[in-house]
């Protein structure tokens, strides 16, 4: 064979139950080894989204706490600016806002609860519903 042409493979002389069986061990070490990866990419993931969200709290808390401050300059700003120095009347026209924007918020939460409930899948039972009355029809013309 001096012309280059490819020798066939030897033969294996395994019967067909060893080879099924060799297959069926192949395939059971392969699953496993896919469970493992996804147990592995999971941990990494859910690691991954731990450590964003503690540094996300770690941001929203200092973002209030400079909200704080903010709102507490804003009070005396307005004590100096708009009352002739009475602090009092900057800190009621600050609450007043604050409760003006919380109930804003409430009855925005209390209509995106009214719209979710109760939390029924409607579209899957629409289609269980759906399934069930091809396969009725289905039925009866087999039947008939």
């Amino acid at each position: 064979m001096a012309d280059g042409a490819a020798t066939p493979p030897p033969r294996d002389e395994r019967s067909v139950g060893e080879l099924v069986f060799d297959v069926a061990e192949k395939s059971s070490s392969l699953v496993r080894e896919e469970i493992e990866l996804a147990k592995t990419e999971v941990s990494e993931k859910v690691g991954s989204l731990l450590r964003g969200s503690a540094v996300g709290v770690a941001a929203g808390v200092f973002a209030f706490l400079a909200l704080i401050l903010v709102m507490e300059g804003v009070a005396w700003l307005l004590a100096e600016e708009v009352f002739d120095g009475n602090a009092w009347p900057g800190f009621f026209v600050e609450a007043a806002v604050f409760l003006l924007i919380a109930a804003g918020a409430g009855f925005a939460a209390y209509r995106a609860v009214q719209a979710g409930s109760p939390p029924v899948p409607a579209q899957a039972i629409e289609e269980a519903k759906l399934t069930k009355a091809t396969l009725e029809s289905s039925a009866k013309a087999g039947g008939e």
